[in-house]
């Protein structure tokens, strides 16, 4: 295995947002708390320990205990949950949809991330404990987003109706989607393995959640993965004060309106990656999770005849605090609420919406977690690796965009010198004794000169054009093979890593892929990986 890094901002693929928070541009100071380094996880950790209460630690665990109770545990996540009874111990976290078959590999991403982090820690801190946790997203109800994957070039879709938290859902009709990808996946030992381990997750259990927590487990519990879902009454109850807060004072909605105002004035002009409303949370029951709205003073659920005064709905939410369901906004806070957390592992997007929340912590008096953007990577074959080697391309400069990566490639093969700079600056040269002559005799002169400089340094942009053209053509298979390499590297343009399913690189490497991924990653290097195995 090779590994080698390149900045964020060399990829092409992240926002001014992300980038200028990796820059730790100094305007944006006030909207996070400690930035990730091995270092801030000190203050963290102080910070940390002095808000989460212990009776919050021995619901969290008691719930774990529960959800556990029916999984086969690696005994590095037998120890995590023992350590988690203990006040010196902390979670590095991420979240995730329940996406079928883990969906893209970035997915495999957030958790590795979590799970390297969480070693790193705990080989700087050694009196602490540190354990890494999958927060499942059960209480999503974009099924669209979640019922498919991709293998091979193909979507393999999982055809029903949806309605509700998509947690709860039954795993009914599965049974055509694993013949599907059954057939797809061909022979072999390895997809023997791939076939099992999807059989004995979604044809062996009735829900979605139960699905993903057995799959979850199976790929990473070896490495002391604890996963999470946050659907439990026990839980929602520690959450109350805060849901209090935003149902009947709407705090989210101003503190958060605050900090988006506030973005949007610095000279980078971000825009919102969300907004809040005035209630951020939905009304949960069996197939139905709809949006609360106040509405004259009253409290309703859209798309429902079901109304609620607000002695009523006060009622309602500590009797049964499970039937409130935190939108994107609220929902970070809840996590960090009933967590141990240290730092939020997240995509791109993930950490721009986080970066609006700050002031909404505050305000709740809950520690505003360290803020770190997932790892990303890139995987090339030895055999990809070749390829780019033998046409003379370093793996960063894949990222390109195609035309340019063609131009360039032409340029730098071709025979003939494809470019003109040189003449340019020969005629420029030549217009500045031309204006020079102008001046002296008669300035009117001026504006016909300028004109026919810019008309002839045209003609020369148009001729290289038509030149590299011209070698395009002739340089055909070249051409094709450039294209053909970056197009098997970024399918349909895009990174690899959003697109593909871990079962392709199963197929090649077999269990040793996490492993690999592991060693190579440093999550917080702040890099993107290329890794060639």
């Amino acid at each position: 295995m090779r590994t080698e890094g390149i900045p964020f901002k060399d990829t092409g693929y992240f926002s001014r947002l992300i980038l200028d928070y990796l820059d730790r541009r100094p305007e944006l100071d006030s909207f996070y708390g400690h930035f990730p380094t091995l270092e801030a996880f000190k203050a963290q950790i102080e910070e940390k320990s002095r808000h989460y209460p212990e009776s919050h630690r021995e619901v969290l665990c008691a719930v774990l205990e529960n959800q556990y109770a029916s999984q086969e545990l690696s005994e590095a996540t037998r120890e995590h949950l023992k350590n988690l009874r203990n006040p010196h111990t902390f979670t590095v976290v991420t979240g995730h949809q329940l996406n079928l078959f883990t969906g893209p590999l970035y997915f495999a991403y957030k958790i590795l991330c979590a799970i390297k982090l969480a070693s790193d820690l705990k080989e700087t801190y050694p009196k602490h404990d540190f354990v890494p946790v999958y927060w499942m997203a059960t209480e999503d109800h974009d099924f669209e987003e979640i019922n498919h994957f991709n293998f091979r070039g193909k979507e393999i879709r999982w055809n029903r109706e949806s309605g509700g938290a998509v947690g709860r859902m039954k795993t009914e009709g599965l049974e055509a989607v694993f013949a599907q990808f059954a057939a797809d996946l061909g022979p072999g030992a390895r997809a023997i393995e791939l076939r099992d381990l999807f059989e004995k997750a979604y044809l062996q259990h009735t829900t979605l959640s139960g699905a993903t927590r057995y799959l979850a487990n199976a790929l990473f519990g070896q490495y002391g993965l604890v996963i999470l879902d946050a659907d439990d009454p026990r839980l929602k109850e520690l959450f109350i004060p805060q849901m209090e807060q935003d149902l009947f004072e709407n705090l989210a909605f101003q503190t958060v309106s605050n900090s988006i105002e506030a973005l949007n004035a610095l000279p980078g002009n971000y825009k919102a990656q969300v907004n809040p409303r005035q209630l951020n949370f939905f009304y949960l029951q069996e197939g139905l999770r709809t949006r609360l709205v106040e509405e004259g003073g009253t409290f309703g659920v859209l798309e429902s005849e079901i109304r609620f005064s607000e002695g009523e709905l006060r009622k309602e939410l500590r009797a049964h605090p499970e039937r409130f369901s935190p939108n994107v906004i609220s929902r970070p806070l809840y996590q960090e609420v009933v967590l141990p957390n240290l730092c939020y592992i997240g995509g791109g997007g993930e950490l721009a919406y986080w970066l609006e929340l700050r002031e909404y912590f505050n305000r709740s008096g809950v520690p505003f977690p360290v803020l770190l953007l997932r790892n990303s990577a890139l995987i090339l074959s030895e055999k990809q690796a070749g390829k780019a080697a033998r046409l003379g391309l370093k793996p960063a400069e894949l990222f390109g965009d195609p035309k340019s990566l063609v131009d360039n490639q032409i340029r730098r093969i071709s025979e003939i010198e494809i470019d003109f700079n040189p003449q340019r600056e020969h005629l420029k040269k030549q217009f500045s004794d031309l204006y020079k002559l102008a001046e002296h005799t008669d300035r009117s002169f001026l504006g016909a000169v300028k004109a026919q400089e810019v008309k002839q340094l045209n003609g020369l942009d148009r001729l290289e054009k038509r030149l590299l053209k011209a070698q395009k053509r002739k340089l055909h298979d070249e051409t094709q093979r450039v294209r053909a390499l970056r197009e098997s590297l970024f399918p349909d343009g895009g990174l690899q890593e959003r697109n593909r399913n871990f079962a392709e690189f199963y197929l090649d490497y077999g269990p040793d892929l996490w492993d690999d991924l592991l060693k190579g990653f440093d999550p917080l290097a702040l890099q993107f990986s290329l890794f060639t195995l």
